[in-house]
């Protein structure tokens, strides 16, 4: 069907219509409000559905009809459930156009590798498509490189990987806690033992199964990587061998047993009605205020640790094409339009304005009290450096943004890339194993020298060691390339 240079693209300005388009080698698959049909696309995002999703899609529609000949079906997936739901959808061959994926969720490496994602640098190298490319800080379309290849739209955003802790300001204000002070386990401890005495019905140290302890490690496949801190030599390691992890594990442990963690922590999701004192979260400037937002009350944040930037960091969230898809050139359009022009990307954003949200001038807006139904993650939605900015934020976020992406501490492993085809038998096996230990350990629900011990011995009857074998000897050749 196509040739993509001869397709859409190269059409000029005028016939770019709905009308004309619908004469291209796109099928028609449905109507959204017009009289001409459009192709439909589906849309796999992650998040908790949303209960004004149907009203905001067909406003979205209404708009990419007529601007591409395009409309979308969105389908939302909560977190918890994103990266299982995306593995049946891809193992079952179950076709549709767009997803969600990132290191950490509908894992990108790895589908790429695999053949789930279409690679699209044909269409990057149109005109249309170099103006998404400048649309994006190159560091992203690096990371998003899979050997000579691109198999995804990277979202502008951070750049760099920020830990933090999310404190109810509530709480803070009424103990005095200078938070801002607050980086390691160590130094957050006497405050959860303080609300653990003196504030019934608040947890603590909020986690979900998600949740994972403060590391300097890069992990290049969960759980191999190498130290952040590295000099000389890089040798890939066990992170959960690593004297680090082991302790941080132990003091979850401790925390479990004296009820500063919540109990149903290793299958808990992210239960926004819980009563907490703190959470983590991966952040940037002003996370707090979307923090704020999305929870119903005021929250303030410490940084962990400098942000750093890793492999995970520059692929933390992008959108590709299935290479299931049957209508891969519309779906690139799509995305070229959702990064590139600010109406559609803040509708998808922050819903319909004067529904959900006002304007309190060109660039800033106050949300409506509707918000509440159509709040989506900003983060797994397209180039954030177009949405407007919040009343309460500064007019200079976006600058700001820039500022911090050049900032963090660069992973002395940036750029390397996995390829786990001659192990993958071995890869599934201990994918597995982390899938069982994962959560409880890291959650403190399990008592970690003899569940350690287990996860280990588990891991290496997978095969990991012949995996990190293969990984140091790729590790090395990648090296030796790049002095």
């Amino acid at each position: 069907m196509m040739n993509f240079k001869k397709s859409f693209f190269t059409t000029t300005a005028i016939t770019l219509t709905a009308a004309t388009l619908l004469t291209g080698c796109g099928s028609s698959t449905g109507t959204s409000g017009t009289d001409a049909d459009v192709t439909n696309l589906t849309w796999y995002v992650i998040g908790a559905p949303q209960k004004d999703t149907a009203l905001v899609q067909e406003k979205i529609n209404e708009y990419t009809a007529e601007k591409i000949g395009v409309t979308v079906d969105i389908k939302s997936v909560d977190f918890g459930d994103y990266n299982q739901k995306l593995q049946v959808v891809s193992s079952s061959g179950e076709p549709y156009d767009l997803a969600f994926t990132a290191a950490w969720a509908n894992d990108y490496l790895v589908n790429a590798r695999k053949g789930s994602f279409l690679a699209i640098d044909e269409y990057l190298a149109t005109p249309e498509g170099q103006e998404l490319y400048e649309a994006i800080d190159e560091r992203f379309w690096e990371g998003a490189k899979v050997g000579d290849e691109t198999y995804g739209v990277p979202t502008q955003k951070e750049i760099s990987s920020a830990p933090m802790w999310v404190f109810t300001k509530e709480y803070v204000d009424k103990y005095n806690i200078p938070y801002e002070e607050i980086h390691t386990l160590e130094d957050l401890e006497p405050w959860l033992q303080k609300i653990k005495d003196n504030e019934p019905g608040v947890t603590p140290l909020y986690v979900s199964r998600d949740f994972s302890t403060p590391s300097s490690f890069d992990q290049l496949l969960e759980p191999l990587g190498v130290a952040l801190n590295s000099e000389g030599e890089l040798q890939v390691e066990n992170l959960y061998e690593t004297p680090e992890k082991i302790k941080a594990l132990e003091t979850m442990r401790d925390w479990y047993k004296k009820g500063l963690i919540n109990s149903d922590g290793a299958t808990a999701g992210d239960d926004k009605t819980i009563k907490r004192f703190v959470t983590k979260g991966d952040g940037q400037p002003y996370a707090d205020v979307i923090w704020s937002k999305d929870l119903g009350y005021e929250v303030v944040t410490s940084e962990i640790m400098q942000p750093v930037i890793t492999n995970a960091s520059t692929t933390g969230s992008l959108t590709a094409i299935s290479s299931t898809s049957k209508h891969p050139e519309e779906a690139f359009k799509f995305l070229v339009l959702l990064n590139t022009d600010e109406y559609l990307r803040n509708l998808v954003n922050y819903g319909i304005e004067g529904t959900h949200y006002e304007k309190v001038n060109d660039t800033q807006i106050s949300l409506l009290p509707d918000q509440k139904n159509y709040s989506m993650p900003y983060f797994a939605l397209g180039n954030m450096f177009i949405t407007y900015t919040l009343e309460n934020e500064p007019t200079t976020k976006w600058d700001e943004f820039i500022e911090f992406n050049d900032s963090g501490i660069t992973s002395p492993a940036l750029g390397f890339k996995f390829d786990p085809t001659p192990v993958q038998t071995e890869v599934a096996a201990f994918r597995n194993v982390l899938d069982e230990f994962g959560a409880p350990l890291n959650t403190g629900t399990v008592e970690t020298a003899d569940y350690l011990q287990k996860l280990n011995e588990k891991l290496k009857a997978s095969g990991i060691d012949k995996v990190k074998e293969e990984m140091q000897r790729q590790l090395d050749e990648w090296v030796a390339e790049n002095k």
